[in-house]
């Protein structure tokens, strides 16, 4: 595809941002960073100013950090780089011929460069929703979860991501009881395999969590709190989260045209096929020139990192996205950080450090795709350098703790 639509035609005079996330925040900040001086406007559904989302499932959850602690572009800021937050309004419609933007109170924005921020939005189950059955994807969510659980003893998640996952551990943290229920054979099984995901079950289970797996959720129990399986049991608890993914929230770029498969498919470049009309972070369904695919990350080091190109690509830089995937999390006194995309069929090799800390390798045709560290602090720029190079690696090397990895990366 051609950079031509990876900028607006000319330094545009006004450039508006929709979103109220991490990427809507990144992008703002980057272009004023970036010498944009004209007029600037975020248009966000929430009230809140744009914050980052990865607090929600932990600290912010437990009660251990204010909101401010995971905002990106506060008031204050804004006025002091003239950034124009529109709050608690959604934008309703997308003229990309007049170049307009419709809000749901009717108002319109003129625009000559437009970054999409959307976000996704929490797959919720179908029909009536009980006041005991949570999501969390916002602040409010993640509020009226912690007061339930301070009013609970047990508490029932379900969902084999990232977001069950971390709930489940920051619950069991509150010192409730915990059933964590997975749809695969492990924890986090369809994002690290079952390798590596046995390894995160056992985490939990040693913090007391009771793991239910391979469970899949027919409906609500009645008259609950709880969930019914598809084996017809019944698991119950004082309160419910469910974590069954995110959907990316395309409505606005289907309505005006744009071309949309799994999120708002844009080019190396993060663009459209409309000039200057671009689509970063979790919305973003990103053809990735190493992977020669679409990439749709949901993950917080991509909605950064796109942000940043993408508002350098408004201002007229053809930068291509190119970053190798990353992503971390933090579970009970587990941190870790993944570098990399793997495939299913990819070998998985393991190194023990001590008891409470290991390193993942995934390896196809004896090439590193993608490694994951367990509270070995200090890996992470060795395991990039050897993601990213890609070359020929002994697994037998990989597994041995004797063999220090800067040794191998500094072969690659």
């Amino acid at each position: 595809m051609s950079p031509r639509t990876g900028a607006a035609p000319r330094t545009p005079r006004t450039i508006a941002i929709v979103g109220g996330g991490l990427a809507a925040g990144e992008a703002a900040k980057t272009l004023r960073s970036e010498g944009f001086d004209g007029r600037l406007v975020v248009v966000a559904e929430e009230a809140h100013a744009p914050y980052e989302r990865p607090p929600l499932s932990k600290e912010y959850l437990r009660g251990e950090a204010a909101a401010d602690k995971a905002t990106v572009l506060d008031a204050d800021l804004a006025s002091e780089q003239r950034i124009e937050l529109i709050l608690g309004r959604a934008a309703t419609d997308l003229d990309l011929h007049a170049r307009r933007l419709t809000l749901a109170d009717g108002s319109r924005l003129p625009f000559d460069g437009l970054l999409l921020a959307t976000g996704a939005t929490a797959r919720v189950p179908v029909g009536p929703r009980p006041e005991w059955l949570h999501v969390l994807r916002t602040f409010e969510d993640a509020d009226r979860i912690r007061e339930a659980a301070r009013l609970a003893s047990s508490t029932v998640v379900a969902g084999g991501g990232w977001i069950a996952a971390e709930t489940a551990a920051s619950l069991r943290q509150l010192g409730l009881e915990v059933t964590l229920v997975v749809p695969g054979a492990e924890v986090l099984e369809r994002s690290l395999g079952p390798v590596v995901g046995a390894m995160f079950r056992s985490v939990h289970e040693s913090h007391g969590v009771r793991v239910v797996r391979g469970a899949r959720v027919a409906g609500l129990a009645e008259p609950g709190p709880g969930l019914r399986l598809a084996d017809g049991s019944i698991v119950a608890g004082d309160l419910v989260v469910v974590g069954f993914g995110a959907a990316p929230r395309t409505e606005l770029a289907e309505r005006a045209g744009l071309a949309v498969a799994d999120g708002i498919v844009v080019d190396e470049w993060l663009s459209t096929a409309a000039d200057g009309v671009l689509a970063a972070g979790d919305v973003a369904s990103a053809w990735h020139p190493r992977y020669h695919e679409r990439v749709r990350s949901e993950h917080w080091d991509n909605a950064r990192r796109q942000a940043r190109t993408a508002a350098r690509n408004l201002l007229g830089r053809a930068e291509s996205y190119e970053r190798v995937p990353y992503f971390f999390s933090d579970q009970f006194d587990l941190g870790m950080e993944v570098v990399g995309r793997f495939a299913a069929s990819d070998e998985v090799v393991v190194r023990r450090v001590d008891d409470d800390a290991f390193i993942a390798f995934w390896l196809r045709d004896d090439r590193l795709t993608a490694a994951l560290h367990a509270n070995v602090w200090g890996a992470k720029k060795t395991l990039e350098r050897l993601v990213d190079q890609a070359v020929p690696v002994d697994g037998a090397l990989l597994s041995d703790p004797a063999v220090p990895l800067v040794e191998l990366a500094a072969a690659a």
